[in-house]
């Protein structure tokens, strides 16, 4: 994290075990770029990320999870979350994630409509009148002149992380029980909303 934005680290003296958050993301470079905001060597929590090699679909991001959770236990006050796009997967294959979300209190489902760049949109704005995956992307770029899946994090400022929280939470509505089926929605603010809560206490 660079010197211009506010770490997110517990006062010292209240350091217990770091509470650890295992997210299978989709992407290769924009995700796990964004999440190491929240962790570094002195942050309370620890965020590990599952990335995408040459298959990105849910399958496969439910396969690095399960495989990753199978040769490694997490204790019960950890989360496994999964990263993903709703791009053009189909119902049944994101199922299968929700199918697995709901299987534990501690796994969860972020799902961006588009993709994870309508998340990094809200950062900056409220995203309305996105239209195509192509429009939330050009939007984007506005704000990230550019960008091209390497996310500069010196503009992802703990103000505009609570701006893009609060926009997201007054788009789904009512909140999603399974992921957004509408266009220009995403629930990665609850992901994120938990790893802030998990550092403020």
């Amino acid at each position: 994290m660079t010197s211009k934005r506010r770490k997110f680290l517990r006062p010292a003296g209240e350091r217990h075990y770091r509470k650890l958050f295992l997210l299978a993301v989709e992407g290769r470079k924009t995700e796990p770029q964004y999440f190491s905001l929240f962790s570094d060597r002195q942050a309370v929590i620890q965020i590990k990320c599952l990335k995408s090699n040459d298959n990105s679909s849910p399958e496969y991001v439910l396969k690095r999870m399960t495989t990753y959770l199978s040769r490694a236990e997490i204790r019960d006050s950890d989360e496994a979350w999964l990263v993903v796009d709703k791009d053009q997967w189909t119902d049944a294959q994101l199922g299968l994630l929700h199918t697995w979300a709901q299987k534990r209190v501690n796994y969860g489902l972020a799902l961006s409509n588009p993709s994870f760049e309508y998340w990094l949109l809200l950062h900056f704005e409220d995203g309305s009148n996105v239209t195509t995956r192509r429009d939330c992307y050009d939007r984007l770029q506005r704000h990230l002149p550019g960008y091209n899946k390497n996310l500069d994090t010196s503009k992802v400022t703990p103000d505009r992380i609570a701006d893009a929280i609060r926009r997201a939470r007054q788009r789904d509505n009512p909140p999603s029980t399974d992921w957004p089926r509408k266009f220009g929605n995403t629930t990665v603010y609850r992901l994120v909303s938990n790893i802030l809560n998990q550092i403020r206490l």
